[in-house]
């Protein structure tokens, strides 16, 4: 073929594609021209026809706070409150003996008296020298005033005299050591002391025990030892099943190094000593009031983390969220802290908001009875 008809062809070919995509590209800009004002046009039409969101109504109930005192609740035992072991002051041999064991007996009662021996007699020679030791200090006090005896004789009478009486009131002291009398009002748990026996001195002779008042104690932790003061009451049931009453008598001021712990003791009657020293006992002592609120547990509900609390409307019907701690669980509802003092918890849809949903709210105004 003629070189110069191939070119032509060529050319031509070259002329007609050059053509033909300056039309695809203006067919294409019209048609995705057409699109994007198709699309804006959906879009306005979707906008005029979208439906608001809807607010979601629930119930709400108003609450205000109360005054409510806790209870901490230990383990503990009673306590007699003195036990003292009676020891012997002087040597001797025992002569009688006054109780036995179980005895009660009030204060300066005799427990055991010991053998006088000789001491009596040694009274009586101490008293005559007291009475003779008199008669020369009255003779050199005469002398010294008419001048017929110095002031130093005078002053040795009148030492030999005080020591006269000294000697007295020793072997006296000695004779009331021989008696072993009651401390206090008690009764007697041992008696270790029979007649027959020489106790030395130092010796056991009796253990009494004072348990009317009587003390039940416990250690109680050191998170609610604030909560709780001297001269507060308390409450002990005791594993023999009675029930006692008294008030805080002593909180300690240092803690058991192992445990952490301050002892309590808390102080009640034993009128005719029924209750006894070691039993068993849980304690519940009265703490500082604290404000609560007073509701049914099923108003509590989780939040999206798991923390128990109630749900509640704030300002601008705002739903908003209270971790709540239980105080006490009672069959007629719970005590709880953690609110305002006055909140308007939602009671019914609590679960179906969410913190910070506006909802519609319906004043509940039934109360909760306690």
């Amino acid at each position: 073929m003629n070189r110069s008809i191939i070119i032509a062809i060529v050319i031509a070919v070259g002329v007609t594609a050059w053509i033909a995509s300056g039309q695809i590209d203006s067919f294409s800009d019209a048609s995705n021209s057409d699109a994007v004002a198709a699309t804006q046009e959906e879009a306005k039409v979707g906008a005029k026809t979208a439906k608001p969101k809807k607010i979601m109504g629930v119930r709400v109930q108003s609450f205000t706070a109360q005054p409510r005192q806790q209870e901490v609740i230990i383990s503990g035992r009673t306590e007699a409150y003195r036990v003292v072991e009676l020891k012997a002051e002087i040597a001797g041999r025992v002569e009688k003996v006054h109780v036995d064991d179980g005895d009660r007996v009030k204060t300066g009662d005799p427990i055991v008296s010991f053998d006088v021996k000789d001491n009596k007699a040694r009274l009586l020679e101490a008293r005559a020298l007291v009475r003779q030791r008199k008669i020369e200090h009255s003779a050199a006090k005469k002398l010294n005033k008419k001048g017929f005896s110095s002031n130093t004789t005078l002053a040795s009478a009148k030492a030999l005299l005080d020591g006269a009486n000294a000697k007295v009131t020793g072997i006296e002291i000695r004779l009331r050591d021989l008696v072993v009398n009651a401390p206090f009002d008690g009764y007697i748990e041992v008696r270790s002391a029979e007649v027959g026996d020489f106790v030395k001195e130092g010796n056991p002779i009796a253990t009494i025990v004072e348990s009317d008042p009587l003390l039940v104690t416990g250690q109680i932790s050191e998170l609610q030892v604030g909560d709780i003061e001297v001269g507060g009451e308390g409450t002990a049931k005791l594993v023999t099943g009675e029930t006692v009453f008294g008030k805080i008598k002593f909180i300690g001021n240092m803690a058991d190094q192992a445990t952490r712990t301050f002892r309590v003791e808390l102080e009640v009657p034993n009128k005719g000593y029924k209750l006894r020293h070691g039993v068993t006992a849980e304690i519940s002592f009265k703490t500082k009031s604290v404000p609560a609120h007073f509701l049914t547990p099923a108003y509590l509900t989780l939040n999206d983390s798991g923390v128990l609390g109630l749900r509640a409307v704030g300002e601008d019907d705002l739903v908003e969220f209270y971790p709540v701690k239980v105080l006490a669980d009672t069959p007629k509802g719970i005590w709880v802290t953690g609110l305002p003092e006055t909140v308007n918890l939602i009671v019914v849809g609590q679960d179906f908001v969410r913190d910070g949903d506006r909802v519609k709210p319906d004043l509940y105004t039934a109360e909760v009875s306690q």
